[in-house]
């Protein structure tokens, strides 16, 4: 069972990067954010890795820290997610806005999911709301202050005016927790549209 890779990257695709080790090249699956803290190619590259293993297919899944693999790991634990859609979820939130979504049993947040409906958003956060409550599995979230129903409410609005989801998550977070719609609806715009 592989657990972790060290060696020089040889190539990356869109969700994919080929890791050269001692003259072995291993595709490995791996999320945008990973794809993102990972150097240029020929660089030293360091992936924690989960060797997904069934009779119907074999995979390489790699994160840049080991408690994103873990997450990773327990949420294959719940029922009916397998490798594609616990990826889809770790491409939309990062652990401490999934903690933030869990503990606030936030359904609109799991609908962001790329193919996830409301059905499967709710009987989603009752089997991650199970599979990841382990101390320490997923890093505790700052508390959560008025304002994130605000950021909810924004995320919703800026992704329905087209931007990409993922600049969204990435923008907001930068946000504070707390401040008025309009006011925080303008500092995100400005991150969002530079030179406007």
């Amino acid at each position: 069972m592989i657990g972790s890779l060290r060696g020089r990257l040889i190539d990356r695709l869109s969700n994919e990067l080929l890791v050269e080790v001692a003259g072995v090249g291993y595709r490995v699956n791996v999320s945008a954010g990973t794809l993102r803290s990972v150097g240029a190619e020929g660089s030293e590259v360091l992936l924690h890795v989960h060797h997904y293993n069934k009779p119907d297919v074999e995979a390489l899944y790699g994160f840049a820290s080991i408690s994103e693999r873990r997450i990773f790991e327990a949420m294959l634990e719940a029922n009916r997610v397998g490798p594609s859609l616990a990826m889809s979820i770790m491409e939309t939130h990062d652990a401490a806005s999934l903690q933030r979504a869990l503990q606030n049993g936030d359904v609109d947040a799991l609908t962001l999911v790329p193919g996830v409906g409301v059905k499967t958003a709710q009987r989603l956060l009752v089997e991650l709301q199970a599979c990841l409550d382990v101390p320490g599995l997923v890093p505790t979230a700052p508390p959560v202050g008025v304002g994130s129903d605000v950021h909810s409410d924004l995320r919703a609005a800026l992704v329905e005016l087209g931007f990409p989801l993922e600049k969204v998550v990435e923008v907001l977070a930068e946000l504070p927790e707390e401040g008025s719609e309009a006011e925080l609806l303008r500092q995100a715009l400005q991150s969002l549209t530079p030179g406007s």
